[in-house]
């Protein structure tokens, strides 16, 4: 319906014929109240409002008007450009407001700038949000009391590769103190992990992980009676032997609900890690752990917050290399050259200055890929080269006495060569 320039919309249409059925007296204000669903009070008003300016009361005074602090047209068009780019793609909406700001100089609420997305018929990809239906666990209040640790694989870069990411959450103020890319799940990912940990923030009381080989050996809870009365005990695995000698406790989650901390923190680095490696044209793993150093750091102060008490964690000390700690470790015995083998492979240890270490001394061979092989004795620890033994010098007058014993030639019965030897040996 139209009077004049004004248009009204059904719902006013239909207040409009109650308030003149109530001013023609068809019916009275508790009537029209009841119609409306108003207050007899707001009946009085509007019917006041109608006989002073007709129809237009029911139209608000702002209808048409743009508001002042909405969001000017070019700048719509600028985030829309923006969002267009194939890097951001996949980025949700809280993500992408975070990247509007600094690398943009773009500040918009959260509000705004989903409505200008939802509009232009883009969705967020995490607009599922996640129900607990559970209570969660109260944070640790010192930091460094519990790290959770973990690993993810996921397709991070473009493409249908997965790559593994280790990381490691403390639970007190959720900072990020570990993330290390690799193939797949594996020891050194682990260990590069507690590297800059202890390095950054400090050795750990305890660390809280899932049941994994890499943790906890298989055998593990399941010695009999009999072999537990023995004195018969289950090896650590190397991963949990490193953590002993550091002093850091390790606690083993039955169910990843446990941990969900740290299983959360993959959510969030699922979503954004792939769009801050496309945006940098990060594709390898080289690259990405050269990011991922500063990431942690980034992460942490967007995204921490402040514990209850003061820290535990134990800071490093300088003058103690920690990869004599973060290593793979055998037991081996030296010969009398001041070699050993290992891996079917012969090796020579340097002494650097040190005591050469006598013949069949016990020795601890330390692998890393950060320095490859070393040998530890009584405290010190020294470099190695490999080692190819010499042959022995009557090897091959040995092998041509054999051969020429075996070629000796069958001799036939009552024949003139099986005679002569007959009659001679005979004699």
């Amino acid at each position: 319906m139209k009077e004049g320039k004004i248009t009204l919309s059904q719902k006013q249409l239909k207040t409009l014929k109650v308030i003149n059925s109530f001013i023609d007296k068809s019916i009275t204000r508790q009537q029209a109240a009841e119609l409306l669903s108003l207050s007899p009070r707001q009946i009085t008003r509007l019917k006041k409002g109608i006989i002073e300016s007709g129809a237009e009361f029911l139209i608000h005074k702002n209808t048409g008007r743009k508001p002042a602090h909405a969001v000017k047209d070019e700048m719509k068009k600028a985030i829309l450009a923006i969002h267009s780019r194939t890097e951001y793609q996949q980025v949700n909406f809280l993500h992408f407001k975070d990247i509007l700001e600094e690398d943009y100089e773009i500040t918009l609420s959260y509000t705004s700038l989903s409505s200008i997305l939802k509009n232009s018929g883009i969705e967020s990809p995490m607009k599922k949000k996640i129900r607990h239906r559970t209570h969660r666990r109260k944070r640790k209040p010192h930091p460094g009391q519990l790290i959770q640790i973990d690993a993810t694989p996921y397709e991070w870069f473009p493409g249908s590769v997965k790559y593994t990411i280790h990381g490691a959450i403390d639970d007190a103020t959720g900072n990020i103190v570990g993330l290390y890319m690799t193939q797949n799940e594996c020891l050194f990912g682990y260990l590069e992990m507690m590297r800059q940990c202890c390095l950054d923030f400090g050795v750990p009381q305890s660390i809280y992980s899932d049941r994994h080989t890499i943790f906890r050996s298989p055998k593990t809870g399941k010695l009999t009676v009999e072999e537990l009365i023995r004195g018969k005990t289950v090896n650590l695995t190397q991963f949990g032997r490193s953590m002993h000698e550091l002093g850091v406790d390790m606690i083993f989650a039955k169910t990843p609900q446990a941990k969900g901390r740290i299983e959360r923190l993959w959510v969030t680095l699922q979503s954004r890690l792939p769009v801050e490696f496309a945006k940098r044209g990060i594709k390898t793993m080289t690259e990405a752990n050269k990011f991922l150093e500063e990431y942690r750091f980034y992460f942490n102060k967007k995204f921490s917050v402040t514990p209850e008490s003061d820290s535990l964690f134990v800071p490093w000390n300088s003058e103690i290399d920690i990869d004599d700690y973060l290593c793979i470790k055998h037991t081996r015995k030296t010969d009398h050259a001041g070699t050993f083998s290992f891996k079917n492979r012969c090796f020579q240890i340097l002494d650097k200055g040190f005591p050469i270490i006598s013949a069949r001394r016990e020795i601890q061979v330390l692998v890393n890929p950060r320095f490859g092989i070393r040998v530890q004795y009584k405290g010190k620890t020294y470099d190695t080269i490999r080692y190819i033994k010499p042959q022995k010098k009557n090897a091959s007058t040995k092998v041509t006495k054999k051969t020429m014993h075996n070629v000796t030639p069958h001799l036939i019965h009552s024949s003139e060569e099986w005679k002569k030897i007959w009659w001679n040996r005979r004699l």
